[in-house]
C-alpha cells in the first residue's frame, strides 16, 4: 500500500453525501458570519465549492456570499 492512498481526505455533506470540488451545496442552518453583523440564511445555495484539507470545512461564493469558509455538518449538496 502506497502512503499517499493514508492521506486521501473524503469531505462528507450533512446527510453522507461525497462532496468534490466545483460542487453547489445548500446551507440547511442559519449562520451568522464570524466579524460582521450578517448572516447566512437556511436555503442559501453555495456554488463552485473548494475543499479544505481537513474534511470539515469547505471555501465557496453564493447569494451575497463571496470566499467564506463554511463547515460541512450546516451544509447538503444540491
Amino acid at each position: 500500500m502506497d502512503e499517499d492512498e493514508d492521506d486521501v481526505v473524503v469531505t462528507k455533506d450533512s446527510n453522507g453525501n461525497i462532496l468534490s470540488k466545483g460542487d453547489t451545496v445548500i446551507v440547511i442552518k442559519d449562520l451568522k458570519i464570524n466579524g460582521g453583523n450578517s448572516v447566512i440564511k437556511r436555503g442559501t445555495k453555495v456554488k463552485n465549492i473548494t475543499l479544505e484539507g481537513d474534511g470539515e470545512h469547505i471555501m465557496g461564493s453564493g447569494d451575497g456570499v463571496k470566499g467564506v469558509v463554511l463547515k460541512v455538518c450546516f451544509l447538503k449538496k444540491a
